[in-house]
């Protein structure tokens, strides 16, 4: 019997690659057949490795030179495969086994070490080497297995072993298949990003903004067209120039300091230094540039020149700064001639305070309390009983927005203002008639002794007009104004609660028409304020049985005549009346606070609706980046409250809105009430990630010196200037006027109202960017709005 040697087991011709290789090439070559002829030209090669020879290779040397790399198998393939990596790129120094196993021959017990190598190692092949540590070839676990087996079983299980062999090749082919489809749909993902790459360029290259890319160390490497204008250079010159040599040299050292601090940079100001040229004042923001191990490799530099905003702001300051001048010297005069004219009447009224204070009286301002004013207004009732020529009538005054000024200034200013307002009171009375406090900002007189009506309406504009003017509180200049109900004496009443009460009724029904109004009362006005009363309550039963309805106009963007989203309006389902107006009831739930659950409910169903929309009719977004969006209106009460924040997030979250797809429309008016606080709650809803707009807006009182301090991103052009059956030339100045202060401020037009295709066509020849109206559609409600959507209309 022939003696076993281990070299009766090895492959002396195994599969060679080299590392630059990709691993679709080695798994090509691993399912290749090797012809016989080539197989036997040793003559020592034994007939099973001469069968082994002619099936596919179950792994692959790495091979430079004579030099042993590594080694790849048939498991790696499977593996990589499984990985889902790019076998098309890779190359075989990256993904073979680099640590080899490999066994030196010497004798023929290395049969058994090589064995024990596999086993203890746990791997299928092993590299033989020869004395001098040249490659002699590879075994495996079988090759092996095979030699150590009787003859006979050789060649019996033979033709198994081939068989599964030609298994294992079929194997290979089929994942040599999948491998090229895969390149192929590698190949067309590549493509694709060099297309989006491409557009990315193109937006990059054509960008208004200059925009450049710098390295850590402030290295330009990418300019756009617009950076390479802005500083006065060629794109080509200006990449490999430090970014920090286009900087004035006064902004250097705060430039230096802020990139070190490795944060992103919001927008602040320096000046640039363009070649050529003179500094000039530019906008810019930076943000880091990460690899994709998140490694810090650079910085993106988006510049904007601000020169006309700089120069505009300074015109602004400047006329600020006059006007504030010529108040001052006016404020200067009227308080010297108040301070003189106050001196005399302490004086003349010193006696007659003594005497009241003794009596019942207001603790703060000295004037009569309520229960005093009533003793004398009992008495004045029972007089005219007995005197029917004799007549008189009660004042009902209510001073408009005194909470407004508590609320900025303090209570202690506030009491002031009311120590001035009672000064004044009493400044516009007669030694026959009496002011009293009640309490608040609530004041009442009686006017005894009148003759007919125009002595009451001549008294009370005398009052309007003291009242209304500036009254300076501790340097700070305060403007007030009263709203004051009338009621003239009448044998009807016999109890002063009566006179009171009517009194009471008429001063809100002045303040319903606007500040510094007064009313006479009639007996309208009490089945009014009964009306009124029933209206509250039939209120507080629609929020409890969930009355209200959303309907729905919608916002079409003027460029392409399609619908961007709607304004969710709310209309009160009444049992008896039907469709109620919110013109109806609106201020009735304003002055109870029903408003705020009313608001609360608006906000929920918009937000849940405008979520189904965009998950139902994502294929009809008109804009195609951008989703469904919803305005939504908020009253000057919620404005203010502390839960608005929790309650907004709330309901994204509940609903799965995304924050940038809600608008909040709030009046300038609520907006310019107090300006500080205003800002403070913009600031915080901005936060939330929503957009803000500016509503009704050119109707109130904005400071255009502060309109750009909003974090505002809308502003809504109120339907008066808009609307109409024929265009007026002066609202047309005034809407272009306001569309261009828009994008001077950076921020969205629309302009409500539109009912015409005329003045269509006028806004968009003003550049006006979206429209609202019965022109493109009353306001509908859910269904019929699914229903315009799925029509997608262009206007």
């Amino acid at each position: 019997m022939r003696l076993l040697n281990l070299s009766d087991a090895i492959d002396r011709f195994p599969r060679t690659i080299s590392p630059d290789s990709t691993v679709i090439e080695a798994v090509g070559l691993m399912s290749q057949k090797r012809s016989i002829k080539d197989e036997l030209t040793s003559l020592n090669f034994s007939f099973e490795s001469k069968m082994r020879s002619q099936q596919g290779a179950s792994c692959i040397l790495v091979m430079e030179g004579t030099q042993l790399l590594g080694i790849f198998t048939y498991q790696d393939v499977i593996r990589l495969v499984a990985s889902g990596m790019d076998l098309s790129r890779a190359k075989m120094a990256q993904v073979m086994t680099q640590q080899v196993v490999m066994l030196t021959q010497s004798n023929s017990q290395d049969i058994f070490t090589a064995l024990s190598l596999l086993h203890q190692h746990q791997i299928r092949h092993l590299p033989i080497l020869d004395n001098v540590g040249q490659l002699l070839g590879i075994v495996t676990e079988t090759s092996l297995l095979e030699l150590l087996s009787p003859e006979e079983e050789k060649f019996t299980d033979q033709e198994e072993v081939n068989e599964e062999f030609q298994q294992t090749l079929e194997e290979l082919q089929v994942v040599s298949e999948e491998l090229r489809q895969q390149n192929e749909q590698l190949i067309t993902a590549r493509d694709t990003s060099e297309l989006q790459q491409q557009r990315y360029q193109d937006l990059f290259e054509f960008a208004p903004d200059g925009y450049l890319v710098t390295n850590n160390l402030g290295i330009i490497q990418e300019a756009n067209n617009a950076a390479a204008t802005l500083l006065c250079v060629s794109q080509k010159t200006l990449v490999g120039k430090p970014l920090i040599v286009f900087i004035a040299q006064q902004d250097r050292q705060i430039f230096r300091a802020k990139i070190s601090n490795l944060q992103p940079l919001e927008d602040w100001e320096i000046y640039l230094y363009p070649r050529g040229g003179k500094p000039f004042p530019a906008s810019i923001r930076g943000s880091i540039v990460y690899n994709s191990s998140h490694q810090q490799v650079g910085w993106r530099w988006l510049l904007c020149n601000i020169s006309e905003r700089k120069q505009a702001q300074e015109l602004l300051h400047r006329a600020k700064d006059e006007l504030e001048k010529r108040v001052t010297q006016r404020t200067e005069e009227l308080v010297k001639a108040n301070d003189e004219l106050q001196t005399e009447i302490t004086e003349r009224k010193r006696a007659e305070l003594q005497l009241l204070h003794l009596a019942f009286h207001d603790a703060l301002t000295g004037l009569p309390n309520r229960s005093a004013f009533i003793k004398r207004l009992e008495h004045a009732i029972n007089y005219s009983k007995r005197h029917e020529d004799y007549l008189f009538a009660v004042l009902f005054l209510d001073l408009d927005d005194f909470k407004s000024i508590n609320d900025s200034l303090g209570h202690r200013f506030g009491d002031q203002l009311l120590l001035v307002i009672a000064q004044r009171l009493q400044e516009c009375l007669r030694s026959i008639d009496v002011g009293a406090r009640l309490g608040g900002d609530e004041f009442i007189i009686l006017l005894e002794g009148i003759k007919d009506i125009n002595d009451v309406i001549n008294a009370t504009e005398r009052i309007q007009h003291q009242l209304a003017l500036t009254v300076e509180l501790d340097g700070q200049e305060v403007f007030t104004t009263a709203s004051i109900g009338i009621v003239l004496s009448s044998t009807n009443y016999n109890q002063p609660e009566e006179l009171l009460r009517d009194a009471d009724i008429a001063m809100y029904r002045a303040k319903a028409q606007g500040k510094g109004c007064y009313e006479i009362f009639n007996t309208d006005m009490h089945i009014q304020a009964v009306s009124q009363l029933q209206l509250e309550n039939a209120l507080r039963r629609a929020i409890e049985r969930l009355e209200f309805r959303i309907y729905y106009q919608p916002i079409v963007l003027l460029k392409t005549g399609k619908i961007i989203g709607f304004e969710a309006l709310v209309r009160w389902l009444h049992p008896k009346l039907g469709i109620v107006l919110p013109e109806y009831f609106m201020s009735t739930a304003q002055s109870t606070g029903l408003i705020i659950s009313i608001d609360e409910w608006v906000l929920d169903e918009a937000c849940r609706q405008t979520q189904q929309w965009q998950e139902r009719f994502d294929q009809w977004s008109n804009l195609g980046e951008r989703p469904l969006t919803i305005s939504v209106n908020l009253c000057s009460t919620r404005f203010s409250q502390q839960k608005l924040l929790p309650h907004i997030n709330q309901v994204l979250q509940k609903t799965g809105l995304d924050p940038q797809s809600l608008t909040l429309e709030i009046t300038e008016t609520v907006i310019m009430e107090n300006s500080d606080k205003a800002t403070i709650r913009l600031k915080q809803l901005r936060k939330l990630g929503i957009k803000l707009a500016i509503d009704d807006f050119g109707t109130g009182y904005s400071s255009l010196g502060r309109l750009h301090h909003f974090p505002i991103n809308q502003l809504k052009i109120d339907r008066s200037f808009v609307s109409g059956s024929s265009v007026d030339e002066g609202n047309l100045d005034i809407v272009e006027t306001m569309v261009i202060l828009s994008k001077k401020l950076g921020v969205d037009v629309i302009a409500e109202g539109v009912e015409t295709a005329e003045q269509l066509a006028l806004l968009k020849a003003m550049k006006c960017e979206y429209g609202q109206g019965n022109f493109f559609s009353r306001p509908l409600d859910n269904q019929e709005a699914a229903a315009l959507i799925i029509a997608n209309p262009q206007w």
